[in-house]
């Protein structure tokens, strides 16, 4: 048996991200060089099933996401990523196809600076910075987009940040996923306010026009409201697993359900839900958005399909996405009326654009596309913010046209 190199230890990575049972019920890895180096360095952060589930990858993959997780000389990162694509290679069958059209965009990425955090949920402030959260860092990050300076705040260790908010004085707001709180951060004098839920796991969250805070609570099957005049919480019971949530122009809440085949309207003031039920008890929603007719548009993630409800009628219809039943739609967003998503079960993970006026797709990969992207924001400009937690990285999508098929 290999001697470990010593220089191995002092990576960069977070112990108190890694759940406690991260070693517990693990498969072994396969026998081979670099076994060592892959044991000692991955489960510091999470348990090796996540490289034994992943989708595999060729040699420069396998070092590329590595050099998003740890800090490693180079040769050790060699011989870890010849390892892994010996053992791990690319999956077959998950490579997408990708469709052409007229539409143009252009997508820049940022490495964000603490290694191993997994970085999501991007969010535009008023005064044009982007935020982020370090879920396993407990941090929130801002952009620069102008010069690509970046900046780290430290939260509560436990909070583990899942989604982050901006408000229009520019505080930041963050769902606390691990310690039942909502927090805010005050960039200006880095002071952190906590409050606290009944709810264990504060998930996606919105502000609305009357100036409260709605969230979710995925494990906890609970809808909240936060006053931040006042710091009241309210919080009720609903269907299983609430994930997405967003806001139309007459202020009703819309919320997507992970552990159901329903989707929720709110009213903001009673907090009274009408559920909506999508075709196929096997459908699940993650990620839905508003088009400027009232429409709601949906991924449903586990049957391959995009989906629109009219809320007035209850009608329902759903579209195939490109690459089939398998392509799991995730994030989602609508810009003038132009559904955008992702396909998250393809690697590289697909950006798609589709037009509900022609029902025609255009789809590219996403350049760090090994992760997935599990939300997108509509910048002022009419752009995506996206990024891949498992590559540490930040996108901006700039839609460059055309946009819309119909009358631009």
């Amino acid at each position: 048996m290999k001697r470990v190199p010593l220089s191995l230890t002092i990576f960069a990575c977070f112990v108190s991200s890694a759940p406690a049972s991260a070693q517990q019920n693990q498969r072994p890895l396969p026998d081979g060089e670099g076994m060592e180096l892959i044991e000692i360095a991955c489960t510091r952060c999470h348990g090796l099933n996540q490289i034994i589930r992943a989708a595999g990858y060729d040699v420069l993959g396998w070092k590329d996401l590595l050099g998003t997780m740890v800090s490693l000389p180079d040769a050790q990162a060699t011989r870890m990523a010849d390892y892994l694509a010996e053992h791990f290679p690319p999956r077959p069958g998950r490579e997408p196809t990708l469709i052409r059209g007229d539409a143009k965009i252009q997508i820049t990425e940022w490495t964000v600076p603490t290694l191993g955090q997994r970085s999501r949920d991007p969010a535009e402030a008023p005064d044009g910075s982007i935020w982020w959260t370090g879920m396993w860092a407990s941090l929130a990050g801002r952009l620069d987009p102008a010069t690509g300076q970046m900046d780290e705040f430290m939260l509560p260790e436990s909070a583990r940040p899942h989604t982050i908010v901006p408000d229009a004085d520019g505080n930041i707001w963050y769902t606390g996923n691990s310690n039942a709180t909502v927090g805010k951060l005050n960039p200006g004098t880095g002071e952190i306010t906590e409050y606290h839920t009944e709810a264990r796991d504060p998930h996606s969250a919105v502000f609305h026009p009357n100036g409260k805070l709605y969230f979710t609570a995925q494990g906890a099957a609970v809808l909240g409201r936060l006053d931040p005049a006042t710091g009241t919480i309210t919080e009720i019971p609903t269907e299983p697993r609430p994930y997405g949530i967003t806001v139309d122009a007459e202020g009703t809440l819309w919320v997507a359900y992970n552990g159901t085949n329903k989707i929720g309207a709110m009213q903001p003031e009673t907090m009274d839900v009408r559920y909506f039920e999508v075709p196929d008890t096997r459908s699940r929603i993650r990620r839905l958005d508003i088009a400027s007719d009232g429409m709601v548009w949906y991924g449903n993630s586990t049957m391959g399909r995009i989906g629109r409800l009219d809320p007035t009628t209850g009608e329902i219809k759903e579209w195939p996405s490109p690459n089939g039943p398998d392509s799991h739609p995730y994030a989602f967003a609508v810009v003038d009326d132009i559904i955008w998503y992702n396909e998250s079960g393809m690697r590289p993970d697909v950006l798609v654009r589709f037009d509900p006026m022609t029902e025609e797709f255009q789809s590219w990969p996403i350049p760090s596309g090994y992760g997935i992207v599990r939300n997108m924001w509509v910048t002022e400009e009419g752009d995506l913010l996206i990024h891949q937690s498992s590559s540490n990285r930040i996108g901006l999508v700039e839609i460059q046209g055309p946009q819309l098929t119909s009358q631009r």
